[in-house]
């Protein structure tokens, strides 16, 4: 049973810092992705930050390059996104994801709850 659980978001000044983290149990970590999206209202989620848990190769888009790191620790199964020089377009839902490819959420097949970031 794969569950994967967010926490951290909060609110936020423009140019501060949060880090987000996802708790997640029952995933194989070999050769596949995970994961932050996001989806604030009216838009199609994206992708902000995903990692292969199988190595070290990570993929952000130019929005959030520069300002977003993600992280893993493998012991405590635990995924990180810190989260740098905010801006309010950063404003959304903030979710976890598993077993997927790349940036496209359509490919990933776990989701946690969300959690959510406002920076005003």
């Amino acid at each position: 049973h794969v569950q994967l659980v967010e926490s951290g978001g909060g609110s936020v000044q423009a140019g501060g810092s949060l880090t987000l983290s996802c708790a997640a149990s029952g995933i194989t970590y070999t050769h596949y992705c995970m994961g932050w999206f996001r989806q604030s209202p009216g838009k199609e989620r994206e992708g902000v930050a995903v990692m292969y848990t199988g190595g070290t190769s990570t993929y952000y888009p130019d929005s959030v390059k520069g300002r977003f790191t993600i992280s893993q620790d493998y012991a405590k199964h635990i995924l990180y996104l810190q989260m740098n020089g905010l801006k309010s377009e950063d404003t959304g839902m903030y979710y976890c994801a598993a077993a997927g490819i790349g940036l496209d959420s359509r490919r990933y097949s776990y989701w946690g709850q969300g959690t959510q970031v406002t920076v005003s």
